[in-house]
């Protein structure tokens, strides 16, 4: 581990790509060394600069290769490993196994969960593996140490509530009249067909959609171009119900039929059309939506931008479809992930 770390300054120019002019570019705000914890008589250590540096120039080398969610994770992960250890004035990329130790049983004080922490862990991980130094979450004291965090945090993940159809008649009943309501009860209704999870459905495109008619009957199917488990935007088109398909004709026809662009805007308490929603207002509309519908508050804090989907998928459970059509469904790639979705029906 002292070899990456005496390695590391050496290695940041050659970990640097260029970036094409015109390529997306994830920004994040320059992090300058707090060194001012250090700022009496002291010389402050030279590498602890470098870590940040070469964290900022991963995250820009990596940029395109993996989700921008991902690559926001790794980024505030490791960030914060970066200003634990020089708060111990130790360099945090690459860090040593001691020293993450350390940090775990930190976040284990904390108010962490043992899901969040295991995502810090991959995040070290994956950073350590790009800039080829030694991975130090592999180290027998690291394995140790999350063995410990795990016997006291335990495994369980808090699973988001289900908002199955009974819940999304209410929510429907509840959507008001204008553009809102008639973005909201399209949002709804396509986002329980298609089980998009939050971020596809803020990439849903106009030109997308696809109007067939068969034996006299018009049939509605959109594309989701690209998933979580499809970064290669391989993509799946899928069938909507006819109820479905004439809330969202409804909704382009307030948008006055564009012919492309994003499908879902932002609606202001004008009734005014804005421009495009990010993956957190998903969660946001549907809690408003249950405040409206008088839900209790303890549901209301359940609710999630992924509620549509858990809870198709426990209808799916309850009609009796099997697992394979369920994942298949769900653009679920692990059965486990599926069961972890499907574990509490809701009783309410």
């Amino acid at each position: 581990m002292l070899t990456n770390q005496h390695s590391a300054q050496n290695q940041i120019e050659s970990l640097v790509s260029e970036q094409e002019p015109n390529s997306k570019v994830l920004k994040f705000k320059t992090i300058r060394s707090r060194n001012a914890i250090a700022s009496n008589s002291e010389t402050p250590i030279q590498a602890t600069p470098s870590a940040y540096e070469l964290l900022e120039r991963t995250v820009k080398k990596i940029d395109g290769a993996y989700a921008e969610s991902t690559i926001r994770a790794y980024y505030a992960d490791v960030l914060d490993l970066i200003r634990f250890c020089e708060s111990k004035r130790t360099i945090g990329l690459p860090v040593s196994s001691d020293d993450l130790c350390s940090y775990i049983a930190h976040l284990t004080k904390s108010s962490r969960t043992s899901a969040s922490i295991r995502r810090v862990i991959a995040g070290v991980a994956t950073i350590h593996k790009l800039n080829r130094f030694q991975d130090p979450t592999k180290d027998p004291d690291v394995l140790l140490e999350m063995r410990r965090m795990h016997r006291k945090l335990g495994r369980y993940s808090k699973q988001a509530l289900g908002i199955t159809s009974e819940l999304l008649e209410q929510l429907l009943v509840a959507s008001e009249a204008g553009n809102r309501g008639s973005r909201d009860r399209a949002l709804l209704l396509l986002a329980y067909d298609t089980l998009c999870r939050r971020s596809e459905l803020v990439e849903l495109y106009i030109e997308d959609i696809k109007i067939i008619e068969q034996k006299g009957i018009e049939k509605m199917s959109i594309l989701i171009r690209k998933s979580k488990t499809d970064q290669f935007a391989v993509g799946k088109r899928i069938t909507l119900s006819p109820r479905t398909r004439l809330a969202v004709q409804e909704w382009l026809e307030r948008l006055r039929k564009p012919k492309s662009g994003l499908l879902f805007r932002g609606v202001d308490r004008a009734q005014k059309i804005t421009g495009p929603l990010c993956p957190g207002q998903i969660n946001r509309i549907y809690k408003r939506l249950a405040k409206r519908a008088q839900f209790s508050q303890e549901i209301i804090e359940q609710i999630s931008g992924h509620s549509l989907r858990v809870g198709h998928a426990q209808d799916m459970v309850n009609a009796g479809d099997s697992l394979p059509m369920i994942m298949s469904k769900g653009r679920w790639s692990k059965t486990d992930t599926v069961m972890r979705y499907v574990e509490h029906i809701n009783i309410i």
